[in-house]
């Protein structure tokens, strides 16, 4: 059974740390596979790990909205972090889930089983390209991956609130884009899920067979994420690596 608990750090550095210091105890056996919810108080941009930041994001519009640009682990494309995007980050072994060793499968059977859980509750929401959710072909969540040699963190929001006009603000229109979404802009692109914070907990502790949230992350946890924070993810060389 997956260790399931829902904790939200105090600084978006913190938040994008924690996921990196999960992941390291999971891989070495210190931690079981886990299932983590959190969710940001204020707004930053976080961009994928080989993301070029000028490409990705409007610097000139993010200090004027005193929006912090960070970099996460995981590839994928920038997206805004904000209240009312639900983060779920699963982080498995994969002795426990052999159904995800490879890459496609692991998408497939992650966001396969959260579509299902959707569709049970009377909302087709569908796997399109490679790792979003959409409904009526608008995305609702979109997804990234970080993988090691014996588990890997994969990591989604959900939105089941957001500010298209500051997203498109802060947020650069991208030149990689899913097919499914063609030469639509962010505003036309994105939407919200009509469920609230606590329904999408348990649609996707229903889907991925976890409790209910309980607890919070180990001492060691903490203690490594915020050495990283502080080392990596609160820092412009990280951040503005590319």
């Amino acid at each position: 059974m997956l260790r399931c608990f829902d904790y939200s750090a105090a600084s978006p550095a913190l938040n994008l740390a924690l996921e990196e210091a999960i992941l390291d105890a999971v891989e070495t056996g210190n931690s079981p596979s886990t299932l983590r919810f959190w969710e940001s108080t204020t707004p930053f941009v976080v961009l994928g790990v080989s993301q070029v930041l000028a490409n990705e994001a409007d610097e000139a519009a993010c200090a004027a909205e005193g929006i912090p640009i960070l970099r996460r682990c995981s590839a994928g494309g920038a997206v805004v972090q904000e209240p009312g995007s639900l983060n779920y980050a699963v982080t498995l072994r994969y002795e426990d889930y052999p159904d995800t060793r490879g890459l496609r499968a692991s998408y497939d059977f992650i966001l396969g089983k959260l579509s299902e859980a959707f569709m049970a509750r009377g909302m087709s929401v569908l796997l399109e390209g490679c790792s979003d959710l959409a409904i009526d072909g608008r995305k609702v969540s979109g997804n990234a991956q970080k993988r090691r040699k014996h588990a890997f963190l994969h990591h989604g929001t959900l939105l089941h609130a957001l500010d298209a006009e500051r997203i498109a603000r802060v947020l650069r229109e991208p030149e990689l884009r899913p097919g499914y979404r063609g030469k639509r802009t962010h505003e036309e692109f994105v939407t919200a899920l009509p469920m609230t914070r606590a329904e999408l907990v348990t649609a996707v502790c229903e889907a991925l067979s976890a409790p209910e949230p309980d607890g919070g992350p180990s001492e060691d946890e903490l203690r490594a994420a915020n050495a990283l924070a502080e080392s990596k993810y609160d820092t412009d060389e990280w951040n503005r690596r590319r």
